[in-house]
């Protein structure tokens, strides 16, 4: 997979707001990449530290969290979105966080 294709994604998930999720599937679209949720997920995997990405807001399409409950990265995932004031009922993110980003975000913030 091309390099442009994980920046186009890290660049994607680091619009996302303080306090706010997305899906891996609308991050793959917003990306420019429909269809390729999966990609998005290699792609947090790959993110270089320094540039912060946010992987622990993107979340499964069901809202819940995308690893395997009792995990160390499920445990420091649901850490993260809680010091950000998302709230959990059974490792699943309430509709309220959901982000959707306004016209303006998407005219002048998302280069896909």
């Amino acid at each position: 997979m091309s390099a442009d294709n994980y920046q186009r994604i890290w660049q994607t998930v680091l619009l996302i707001p303080y306090g706010k999720v997305a899906s891996y599937g609308q991050i793959a679209d917003l990306a420019g990449l429909p269809g390729r949720a999966r990609l998005v997920g290699k792609a947090l995997g790959y993110a270089p530290a320094e540039l912060a990405v946010p992987w622990y807001r993107v979340l499964r399409s069901d809202r819940s969290l995308a690893f395997p409950p009792g995990s160390p990265t499920a445990l420091e995932q649901r850490q993260l979105l809680l010091a950000e004031g998302v709230m959990l009922k059974k490792n699943r993110v309430d509709n309220t966080a959901l982000w959707q980003p306004d016209l303006a975000e998407l005219l002048f913030k998302l280069q896909y």
